[in-house]
Order: structure tokens, then sequence, then C-alpha cells
């Protein structure tokens, strides 16, 4: 009741300025119970994580990593921090940012502006050595500067870095909005990232803690050769999981006055595109890498949807923007009730069932 009471005042600010009141907001928030760890009806394993639910918000909520706990006790089984970049980035020009409410949807060009990799690393840091060093599932989105001279090196360097602190690395290279950066999901561009990325994670991370698993985050604007390739990479070099997908530069039919803007639209209208690239990577992976489905979840039935379609795990981002704070306990409730509804007993049973 208290977001829909605000969500006027919200609405009423640049999209932009909103969100950054409420990342503000969410840093304020007294501590409250940890988030939830012990296994329960929802409660799936991927990649060696035990994850206390399958709902995740998305990269691009938290680039700077200043709320990730805050997210968890949202009831998040997981938070996706970043895109982060090696040095700090402004991004691309305002404005960046666009609503488009009739279509429960939105249109960024952010560019992956952040505060770098250091400032991140601190925050993280922080997180892993205070109150008893707190648990929960926390991952790291990382991208290239850019303006730098080797796309591939920076994010070696990220995966060194990030790779003590993070529950598991995503590699994004799929972001409409860094010119050229999706050309890094061309299968030799592909493979040489990854290869890095996994020599780099494993020179600085390791021992009793383990090493961090490797995601890899692609657009829904694929074509099929596109998806086989890609597949068959991720498996040759045992990724943790696809996360399927980032925002699409696709225009289905639109109401908002914001339709013709430039950047990467999520929300409602991604949906039927990132369910149909989900089933291609089920398909091209035989179900032997877990996949991550992500574009246009808003409800229980969506997020049942895409686990029933191939997906281990959700995310979403968008949604939150129109149903506030209070999405992820809804959905994650909704979720239990399905699983059961439809016989099931837990969500690794339900994974590709359709």
């Amino acid at each position: 009741m208290l977001y829909r009471l605000l969500t006027p005042a919200l609405f009423a600010l640049e999209p932009e300025d909103a969100h950054r009141l409420t990342i503000r907001a969410l840093r304020l928030m007294p501590p409250g119970p940890a988030p939830a760890t012990m296994p329960g009806a929802l409660a799936v394993e991927v990649a060696g994580i035990a994850f206390p639910n399958p709902l995740g918000m998305a990269a691009g909520f938290d680039k700077d990593a200043k709320v990730p706990d805050a997210m968890l006790r949202l009831g998040f089984g997981f938070a996706e921090v970043g895109s982060i970049t090696p040095r700090p980035q402004r991004g691309n020009p305002r404005p960046r940012l666009f609503r488009l409410r009739e279509d429960r949807a939105v249109i960024n060009r952010m560019g992956f502006n952040n505060g770098g990799a250091e400032a991140a690393a601190a925050r993280l840091r922080a997180r892993a050595q205070g109150q008893g060093a707190r648990g929960g599932v926390v991952g790291v989105n990382i991208g290239a500067n850019k303006d730098s001279p080797d796309w591939i090196a920076d994010y070696a360097a990220m995966a060194r870095i990030m790779a003590p602190l993070a529950s598991y690395l995503a590699v994004n290279v799929s972001s409409p909005n860094t010119p050229g950066l999706r050309a890094l999901q061309d299968p030799s561009a592909l493979a040489a990232l990854l290869d890095a990325v996994l020599e780099a994670r494993g020179s600085e991370s390791g021992g009793a803690r383990g090493l961090p698993p490797v995601f890899l985050k692609v657009a829904p604007d694929l074509q099929p050769a596109d998806v086989e390739a890609i597949a068959r990479i991720a498996m040759d070099r045992k990724l943790g999981a696809l996360i399927v997908s980032n925002t699409t530069i696709a225009r289905p039919a639109l109401s908002s006055r914001h339709a013709g803007e430039a950047g990467g639209l999520s929300g409602a209208p991604l949906a039927p595109l990132a369910l149909e690239r989900l089933r291609d990577f089920r398909r091209a992976t035989g179900g032997a890498l877990p996949l991550v489905g992500v574009g246009g979840i808003a409800s229980a039935e969506d997020a049942w949807q895409r686990i029933r379609a191939g997906a281990s795990l959700v995310q979403l981002y968008s949604a939150m923007v129109y149903q506030g704070p209070r999405i992820a306990r809804a959905i994650t409730a909704g979720l239990e009730r399905l699983m059961f509804r439809d016989g099931f007993r837990d969500i690794a049973e339900a994974v590709g069932s359709e």
C-alpha cells in the first residue's frame, strides 16, 4: 500500500532520478532479519550453489553493489549486481532511461554507467566481513569499459577482482548499449573471451572457498546458428549457466510515446521473444547446461512458464518498477502454489517439463 501511495510521486520524477532515490532509500533501511538460507520447498541447486528460491533480481538494478542484502531481505533468492567495469564509467548521455507505462516496459541506453571495480569490490568485501559474514547468493555481472583498447583484457581483469567476492560471475556480452559489444557473441571472439575469463578466475580464487561458476548472459536477438554455436562453446567450457536473455533491440507493437527511443527494451513486450530464445537454448543444450530465464517476467505464472520451459532460475527487474518491492514474495508464494498444484515436489523436477 505504501508503494502504491508513493508511486505517483516516484513516477513524477525522471526515471533515473527515481531509481537513485530508491537505491538511497534501500541503503537507509534498517538491517532487519537475515535472508532465508535454509532449504525450503522452492530451494534449488544450480552450478553447485544452493539457492533458497529460484527468483533473482537481475543485473542493472544495483549497478554498484550498494544494496544486495536489501534485495535478499525483500524475498529474492539471489541478487546480481552490476554490470561493473574495471574503471568508473559515466555511461551514455541523459536522458537514457524511459518508462513505457502503457506497455509495462522500459527502454534503457545506460551504457554500463557505474563507479568502477575498486568501489564495488570494497563494498562487497565489507559485506563479506561485516555482521558475521552475511550469507545469501550475490552474483557479480562484469563488463568492459567502452573506451578500452582490449575488451577481453577488461573481462579478465574483472574476473580476477571479483572472483573472491562473488557467488558467481556473469559475463555480459549482450548489452545493446555499448557499440560493438554484442560482436563478442560471435563464436571465435566468445571462445577467446571465455577462455580468458576462466583462466583469470582460476588464477586468483581457489582453496577451500572454491571457484565461483561463470554464467554467460546472451541477447534475445540471436539467429538459430548463433544459439547452436553459443551453446556448444558454453558446454565445452563447462560454464555454470546461460542467462537468457538481455534486453532486445527489436520493437514489437508499442503504445507509449517513448516507443521510438533507442536502447534495449525490457518488460512485458520482451516476454514472448525471451521465452522463445529460452526454448531454443534448452533444445540446443539438451538440458545439459542450466538456464536462467529473464525478460518480461511479472508474475508467478510467468516465472512458472519459464521454469517449465527449461529455466532452473528466473530473474526480473522491470516488473518491480510497476509492481513495487513486494513482487518477490508475491511471485515466490505463487510459485510454490503452482508447483504443488501441478504435482511437482521441487523446482528441479519441474525444469523443462513442458
